[in-house]
């Protein structure tokens, strides 16, 4: 792999030790109980998780990837998309896969 920008390989590094350091089943079964029965999107389920005590800050960064993993288990769907209301920008709405 080639260097390209200052920094590239440190953050590299990081962001996989942060990947790594997850308890993935821990944060889906988190993720699952705030979505439950509800239509929600990734910042507003950390917004709701952050209020329950299961992380430290509302960033969505904390929901967000392990949404994507869960949609790709077919135990969430993207269910549509809506104006955020803490970014204005448009953003996808998850549930719970029925059956």
């Amino acid at each position: 792999m080639e260097k390209r920008v200052f920094g590239e390989f440190t953050t590299f590094e990081t962001r996989r030790e942060s990947n790594e350091n997850v308890d993935r089943q821990r944060r889906y079964s988190e993720i699952l109980e705030c979505l439950k029965g509800k239509q929600l999107t990734a910042k507003e389920i950390a917004t709701e998780m952050w209020m329950r005590e299961m992380i430290p800050t509302n960033e969505r960064n904390f929901t967000a990837p392990r949404l994507t993993e869960l949609c790709k288990q077919g135990i969430v769907d993207v269910v549509g998309k809506k104006k955020c209301q803490y970014t204005g920008k448009t953003v996808a709405v998850y549930e719970v896969r029925n059956g």
